[in-house]
């Protein structure tokens, strides 16, 4: 009889083939869950920046460039129109308040002014005539007074006796009523010319003040008239150093026209031009510091402009305690302004890292400095030197900090040379 020979059921060749497809199931499944998929890029890592997060001091500042102007300043400008009859002062010259500087002619100019005054001295005369006038009427009318008064103080005592006479029929009638008359008509000539007398003397009070003020005006407009001629001379408004465009002689020089400035001499300031953005950090007294010489000086801000050019405000800033020897009006200073306390910060460099990535993420170096992983990060406040790191970052890791333009969307970076 045939004996019935049973399969193997676990061959080689199958034993095999199941390995293989649980290698394969789980390479797949690793591709899946665990295997880095993120996009790889090949740097050379000598064309790359590296630094250090660090833990140190932040100086909130910003660097600025300002100039050197002069503490005070006043600018001389033609009040008057003319031509240059004669130059006094040269630019560059030292000054003394009230030196004549300039003088202009306009002919035109003063036969104006002459005609003027002659107008206005007429008024004032009319003026003082008409006040004469007045106080002429005042006088007369007291004499008047005075002279009915006097009559009454002799016909008074002459009324009294004549009456008792008469009562006692010593005088005739007729002398007494005559008598009687010519004292009646002063008594009631001297109320109405008192009551008159009162009157006026009320309205030529006011007549007077009003005279009086018109003449104080017409005064002064003569004054000022008299000053325009004046104005044609330009002088040093105080002591210092002189400043003036080219100025020859009969060059026309029309009214309002700028023609030089007076500078106090040994006393400066920095005029710093700002950008807006930083309007509401920038208060009165902050302070600076900035080098002249190898030497470090201190300033702070005295004044903020508050008009706006271009994207730009400016500010006026005073040296405190010294002002560096041998600085020069015009002169350029590059100084740091300080828009808050120092403190202790987690830091990284300023580099070209941010401009590609608004300061949200960074890539940072592995412990074996060979490779490169973006990682989240979150930046505050920025120096000239370094950014502020408020999330994402430990003092000692290293970092790609120059520019990322060439790394596409990559995440990862594999460093070599």
């Amino acid at each position: 009889m045939d004996k019935q020979i049973k399969k193997k059921k676990w061959t080689l060749k199958r034993i095999i083939t199941g390995v293989a497809i649980i290698a394969l199931v789980g390479l797949v499944v690793y591709q899946i869950f665990f295997s880095d998929r993120r996009s790889v890029y090949k740097v050379d890592k000598d064309k790359v920046t590296i630094s250090e997060v660090k833990y140190g001091v932040f100086q909130d500042y910003i660097p600025q460039t300002g100039n050197v102007e002069p503490s005070k300043t006043i600018y001389l400008d033609a009040i008057e129109g003319g031509t240059i009859k004669r130059v006094v002062r040269q630019s560059g010259a030292m000054v003394v308040r009230g030196d004549v500087i300039l003088e202009l002619n306009n002919l035109n100019r003063e036969l104006s002014v002459l005609s003027q005054e002659a107008s206005l001295n007429e008024s004032i005369n009319r003026v003082r005539q008409t006040r004469l006038s007045l106080t002429q009427n005042d006088l007369s009318q007291q004499q008047q007074l005075a002279l009915i008064r006097n009559q009454l103080s002799k016909l008074a005592p002459r009324y009294e006796r004549e009456k008792l006479l008469f009562e006692k029929e010593l005088i005739s009638k007729q002398q007494f009523e005559e008598t009687r008359s010519d004292y009646n008509y002063n008594r009631k000539s001297l109320e109405i010319t008192y009551a008159q007398y009162k009157n006026d003397s009320i309205d030529r009070l006011r007549q007077i003040r009003q005279l009086n003020n018109s003449e104080s005006r017409m005064m002064e407009s003569l004054n000022g008239v008299g000053q325009i001629l004046d104005n044609l001379i330009i002088r040093a408004p105080f002591d210092g150093q002189l400043s003036t465009v080219q100025l020859e002689m009969g060059q026309a020089i029309p009214a309002g026209q700028r023609i030089g400035q007076v500078d106090v001499v040994g006393s400066f300031k920095v005029r710093v031009p700002i950008d807006e953005l930083y309007l509401p950090r920038i208060a009165t007294g902050l302070g600076a510091t900035t080098k002249f010489n190898n030497e470090e000086y201190n300033l702070k801000i005295s004044y903020i402009y508050p008009t706006i050019t271009n994207g730009q405000f400016q500010v006026d800033m005073d040296f405190v305690d010294k002002t560096p020897q041998g600085i020069k009006r015009g002169q350029s200073l590059r100084m740091k302004i300080e828009l808050g306390q120092s403190s202790e910060e987690i830091l990284i460099p300023v580099g070209g890292f941010y401009k590609d990535t608004g300061g949200n993420w960074i890539f940072v170096l592995d412990e074996s400095g060979d490779k490169a992983e973006r990682r989240p990060i979150r930046i505050g406040r920025k120096n000239s030197e370094y950014y502020e790191v408020l999330e994402g970052l430990k003092p000692g890791e290293k970092i790609i900090s120059s520019s990322y333009d060439t790394f596409g969307e990559n995440e990862v970076l594999v460093l070599g040379n």
